[in-house]
């Protein structure tokens, strides 16, 4: 991993999944002195943009910086399916997966997170779809030359299953009813976001927001009282625009969609969301979700499982589930939107 940048914020910051309001850290010095200041850099295969309100000095801002980059790689080196090396590549090549394998204290939460969405969404969040997302083309293995078929898609989808894992609190450990490839990428980056949130709490930050690759987590006010001011992405392949503006304080927001990661072949669209149930692309008319949750590991889970799931089951769920979700529609007109009850008290716009 490179060298992350430092810099006092003076321009909203752009991610994937959504951006920061240009009104939300416009202009870095106050009466009180403090300063927004972001540090920046590479991982996950994308970015991560941090920014922390500070009154000390370089020395302790670089400070920071360093245990970030550091945190970040430890995430990295447990769960990404694209390093050979890590605990999860290791993981999903043991030789004998029934018995049972020890997991760090880190990988074990991210999976036992993870069977709490799948069952709470009827298994349309499920982290052992790897081997169909990888027939797909969208794992480490090349994108294939033709679309899976019907038996390559049954012969993958008898691997998956989250209820086919099985785990172990004490001491940490998972086994396996068939050998299965866990992919964590719909949920990892989550998980990123709240280590270094955790990073920040334990050197004392008061005040920051925490975004990797689209998926955020704040805590505490921007100098001057304000709550930090996050918007939520118009779903365009092509091109950012905003569609709504939330404001939180101590929360997590997370956005899944179908328009930035595809191919075309043949003329069709296919989406990375896969949906465990068919084991292809899905294709229903739900553009984005977007979740706002306790801890961002768990808002980019939702995220995905609602995305899967479709507006009507997703919304029905959010809504019993009082969980604040916000949908963004295509419809032949356009954009159609609509949100949980829950979702209602973060907009501001």
């Amino acid at each position: 991993m490179t060298s992350c940048m430092l810099r006092p914020v003076r321009v909203a910051l752009a991610s994937a999944a959504m951006v920061l309001a240009a009104a939300a850290l416009a202009g870095c010095s106050f009466q009180s002195e403090e300063k927004v200041w972001e540090i920046s850099g590479p991982i996950f295969g994308t970015s991560y943009h941090i920014n922390v309100v500070l009154t000390e000095d370089q020395s302790r801002l670089e400070t920071l910086a360093a245990g970030i980059e550091a945190e970040l790689e430890k995430v990295d080196a447990s769960m990404s399916t694209w390093r050979p090396d890590s605990e999860l590549s290791n993981l999903n090549g043991a030789d004998d997966q029934s018995e049972w394998i020890p997991l760090s204290d880190p990988l074990f939460e991210v999976l036992k997170r993870a069977d709490e969405v799948a069952s709470l969404t009827d298994g349309a969040f499920d982290v052992t779809i790897g081997p169909v997302v990888n027939l797909w083309g969208f794992g480490p293995e090349a994108r294939p030359e033709q679309v899976p078929t019907d038996q390559e898609l049954q012969a993958a989808l008898a691997l998956t299953g989250h209820d086919k894992l099985e785990l172990r609190e004490s001491p940490p450990a998972v086994r396996t009813v068939v050998p299965q490839y866990i992919d964590l990428s719909a949920i990892a980056k989550g998980y990123g976001v709240d280590v270094v949130s955790r990073y920040l709490d334990s050197e004392g930050i008061e005040a920051y927001l925490v975004e990797i690759g689209g998926e955020v987590r704040v805590h505490g006010r921007k100098p001057g009282g304000d709550a930090w001011r996050l918007a939520i992405e118009q779903p365009m392949s092509e091109g950012r625009q905003v569609n709504r503006v939330v404001a939180l304080e101590s929360r997590a927001m997370a956005t899944s969609g179908d328009y930035r990661n595809y191919y075309e072949s043949d003329g069709r669209r296919y989406s990375h969301t896969i949906d465990p149930a068919t084991g292809k692309p899905i294709g229903h008319n739900l553009a984005s979700v977007t979740v706002i949750a306790d801890n961002c590991m768990t808002a980019d889970a939702l995220a995905t499982g609602f995305n899967v799931m479709g507006y009507e089951r997703a919304e029905a769920l959010a809504t019993r589930e009082n969980i604040p979700a916000y949908f963004i529609i295509r419809t032949e007109g356009g954009f159609e939107t609509h949100q949980t009850p829950a979702f209602s008290s973060f907009v501001t716009q």
